[in-house]
């Protein structure tokens, strides 16, 4: 190749689960040692039947394979306000709403509306990695906010505050953490709402895992004012197991939307009409269904909480919730790298390293529980306890 590539990208390292993936190759599972992936977190159950036979009907339809209005089928957008109304309580109307390639594409989406090249976002850490690669690639700066191991991993509101510069377009915030699992209490979004009000910028929820925890996740929408500062992304990738039909949306001010759509119409034109029908057959009929899978990941999380942190144990457990654990290895001086590839060298376990998500945690690793079964749990743990710390 003859010609040069953008500084902006080719500094932006390499996807990790693709990197991790490569270890993986190299190792041999055996029946007593099967590849344990705690790695990605996708779930490891299928789509509800019902759902599956429902899109079987539309492949059928012509309609299906053409493109939609950007933001998407306005029916499809009225079955998302509908179920936001029954999740958030308040209101939300189908002009407030995007339809987009998965949340990973609602990011982009929010930032190149929101930010020019040289503006500025609050990030608090550990952070999910895709965020800094995007912005770094936009030319936006990540101001990272220190993980607060003493405060469980919880967001300091004065430490956020004293990070907005008149170049501040937003506070990021991605409840439940991904990769820490922890869940933003709804009183602590209320305050940063509210900090996002008096500084005049906007406060962005990523809620990518919200249906993995009971009763409602915060009550911004019951506030008359809530799209002066609040945008929302979601994914129903998980919440319905579409993880491939990269079923995201964007929630905003109306006047938001709008703008978002100029990029989404040069981005991707719309979501693809399968997902879309998806993800209204969902809204409309598969709220015990998700219900009961939340019920399943909670006792998932209660069992896998329980085996790791049972004395003998060389790697703590600091945080988790809903989908992750967020775990410090025993081996000072060694980057979390070095040791999630030793884990699959020597353990055939799947990690990320630490440093993946944001600087200054190499001490750490994301455990992703979505896609191994309750019963292998004690199985999966116990590679962890066998694990020589001199291994290292």
């Amino acid at each position: 190749m003859k010609f040069t590539i953008s500084s902006q990208i080719s500094a932006v390292h390499f996807p990790p689960i693709s990197q991790v993936r490569e270890w993986a190759a190299a190792y041999l599972p055996t029946a007593e040692r099967p590849l344990v992936d705690l790695c990605q977190a996708v779930p490891d159950y299928p789509p509800a039947p019902e759902l599956l036979a429902y899109l079987k009907v539309v492949v059928d339809d012509p309609l299906t394979s053409k493109y939609s209005t950007d933001e998407g089928v306005l029916e499809v957008r009225e079955a998302v306000c509908t179920r936001s109304g029954r999740r958030y309580g308040g209101v939300v109307t189908p002009q407030q709403l995007c339809l987009t390639v998965g949340a990973s594409q609602a990011f982009w989406l929010t930032m190149v509306t929101l930010c020019k090249g040289g503006d500025e976002v609050i990030v608090p850490l550990p952070c999910y990695f895709d965020h800094p690669m995007a912005l770094a690639i936009l030319g936006i700066t990540p101001r990272f906010v220190p993980f607060d191991e003493a405060g469980g991993g919880l967001l300091s509101l004065a430490a956020v505050e004293q990070l907005i510069t008149p170049r501040t377009r937003a506070i990021l915030l991605v409840t439940p953490s991904n990769p820490t699992g922890v869940v933003t209490p709804p009183e602590l979004i209320q305050d940063l709402f509210e900090l996002a009000r008096a500084r005049g910028i906007a406060l962005v929820l990523d809620e990518t895992y919200a249906d993995f925890i009971p009763g409602r996740p915060h009550d911004l929408f019951l506030r008359e004012e809530w799209s002066d500062h609040l945008i929302q992304i979601l994914s129903f990738g998980k919440s319905y197991a579409l993880t491939g039909y990269r079923a995201g949306a964007l929630i905003a001010a109306e006047r938001f939307i709008h703008h978002a759509l100029k990029a989404q119409d040069s981005m991707a034109v719309c979501q693809p009409r399968i997902t879309q029908q998806a993800i209204r057959y969902g809204a409309e009929h598969l709220d015990g269904w998700v219900e009961a899978n939340r019920e399943m990941m909670a006792r998932r999380h209660d069992r896998f909480r329980a085996e790791f942190t049972a004395p003998g144990n060389p790697f703590t457990l600091i945080t988790s919730g809903a989908f992750f654990a967020w775990v410090r290895h025993p081996f000072p001086g060694r980057t979390g790298r070095e040791v999630a590839r030793r884990l699959v060298e020597e353990a055939g376990v799947l990690t990320l390293p630490g440093e993946v998500f944001g600087p200054g945690l190499t001490e750490y690793l994301r455990l992703a529980f979505g896609n191994i079964t309750e019963e292998s749990i004690p199985q999966a743990v116990a590679r962890f306890r066998q694990f020589p710390v001199d291994s290292c």
